[in-house]
């Protein structure tokens, strides 16, 4: 998973960022000014910059610029206007999140910039199952096992949100789209598939009257 460098100077936001992206998997730094924030990205090798705009000390666009240019960097920030959306993206942001947010949004996008970064090599290890996502191959004690796309799909979903339960609802627009019209009973009728043919019976766990879950938890 990846190191990311959270430079945010609101401490609650910057902890709620940094316990649900090691919730997931990553690991994070935090940096609450903006010379904090480029010392830190001229120390250590980060995979990704979650960078506030208005930070003390200089903003966040002035740090962007002084960044190494192949660091995936997605603001984050409560000027929504045009014009700084247009500064951000001009100055090479990968993505432009306005405050505020909803943490699985924020999530979401950044697995969709490390994915860009690192297409095709994106793998997951869970007990006997291994997932490639660059040629969407799943293996299970060595034996390819094969998801239709739609279980491919939510086996997805639920990988990047492990450890985070998601409600029916939830686990419909990500994996099936905001635009489907079924039910959520397609959702149990999967979820029953995934953890017959990847024997994940205990690690997709049913969270009482929302939905499900995905423990790497031992």
């Amino acid at each position: 998973m990846a190191k990311i460098l959270i430079a945010e100077d609101e401490r609650p936001i910057s902890e709620l960022v940094k316990r649900n992206l090691m919730l997931v998997g990553h690991t994070a730094a935090q940096a609450f000014d903006g010379p904090c924030a480029l010392e830190m990205a001229g120390a250590e090798r980060f995979d990704l910059v979650l960078l506030d705009v208005m930070l003390p000390g200089c903003s966040g666009f002035e740090v962007k610029e002084q960044l190494d240019p192949a660091l995936p960097v997605i603001f984050v920030t409560a000027k929504n206007n045009l014009s700084s959306r247009l500064q951000g993206l001009g100055l090479g942001a990968d993505d432009y999140i306005v405050k505020p947010f909803e943490i699985l949004e924020l999530l979401a996008r950044v697995e969709a910039v490390l994915r860009r970064v690192h297409a095709g090599a994106e793998v997951f290890d869970l007990g006997d199952c291994h997932v490639e996502f660059g040629t969407h191959r799943v293996f299970v004690a060595g034996r390819e096992v094969a998801l239709t796309p739609q279980e491919f799909m939510l086996l997805g979903v639920l990988v990047r949100n492990r450890n985070l339960a998601l409600s029916r609802e939830k686990l419909l627009q990500l994996a099936w789209g905001y635009d489907y019209e079924g039910d959520t009973r397609a959702v149990d009728v999967h979820i029953q598939k995934l953890r017959k043919k990847l024997g994940f019976e205990d690690r997709i766990q049913t969270v009482y009257k929302l939905g499900y879950r995905l423990s790497t938890k031992e």
